[in-house]
């Protein structure tokens, strides 16, 4: 909530002191931008459960599924025919999920808390495709986030109401608001603003393959920051490197695409 909040009212005050630049768009605009931004918030909140009741690493793993979903999800929002070979990788991404799925089964809550995330984390790209092609990167992202704020606020509202959370659990320590600064300016608006701005360049498939190289690293930082606790078994390293190989893969055709192109012209 904070982290997001931060972002909207850096990107905010970057655009109109900086650039010079309104925020404004129209009603219709607005609203399909809030939408956007709520299916990354809830993006967010499952993802950071599926590691609540997971690990790092299993969720990680898991959301190398996000280029499956947008390889069936792209085809229907840009209205283009389905690419035989990011099904294909798409395909095998799966195996590398199920390699895991298969290898970690008393994790089995956490891996689909952890595909749905991904599932969102799909919708939301092929979104943003669509998006760039009407606003700012910069715009586009301070409603966004604006939208994922106001939903999560909401839903924390909720869980109060019903006593799910306390009021003392969400004031952030002084530490808390050093980390909340770095990640809602760097991680999370700097960040945003070029992932949404890429894709003027790139399909969203591509964008989201390449993403899948987070659990990569992600899985070694995790298991040498927590050590013991992420130690997982050889089929679950095996099935990150399947997942690994469709990213190789992916931009190895991409660019052996483009220069056929090229030759072409």
């Amino acid at each position: 909530m904070y982290r997001m909040l931060i972002a909207v009212i850096g990107i905010y005050l970057f655009l109109k002191l900086v650039r010079k630049r309104n925020t404004g768009v129209s009603g219709n605009m607005r609203w399909k931008l809030y939408g956007a931004g709520s299916v990354i918030a809830i993006h967010w909140i499952t993802f950071f459960h599926a590691i609540k009741i997971s690990n790092v690493s299993i969720t990680l793993a898991c959301m190398g599924s996000t280029a499956l979903f947008v390889s069936i999800i792209e085809p229907i929002f840009f209205k283009r025919k389905i690419a035989i070979s990011e099904v294909l990788l798409g395909l095998l991404v799966v195996v590398g999920i199920s390699t895991i799925f298969v290898s970690e089964s008393d994790y089995s809550s956490g891996i689909i808390v952890a595909l749905i995330s991904a599932s969102l984390s799909a919708l939301f790209s092929v979104l943003n495709g669509l998006l760039v092609r009407k606003e700012s990167p910069a715009v586009i992202t301070v409603h966004e986030l604006f939208g994922g704020w106001m939903l999560t606020v909401i839903l924390l509202g909720v869980m109060i109401t019903l006593g799910e959370r306390e009021i003392e659990s969400l004031i952030p320590t002084q530490m808390d608001w050093v980390y909340l600064l770095i990640l809602g300016t760097i991680a999370t608006a700097y960040a945003f603003i070029q992932s949404v701005d890429v894709m003027k360049h790139l399909s969203p498939f591509t964008v989201v393959l390449t993403i899948n190289m987070e659990p990569v690293y992600g899985i070694l930082t995790a298991y040498l920051l927590f050590g013991n606790s992420e130690r997982m078994s050889t089929e679950f390293y095996l099935g990150a490197l399947i997942i690994l190989l469709a990213v190789v893969i992916n931009g190895w055709l991409k660019r052996n695409r483009k220069r056929r192109t090229a030759a072409e012209q």
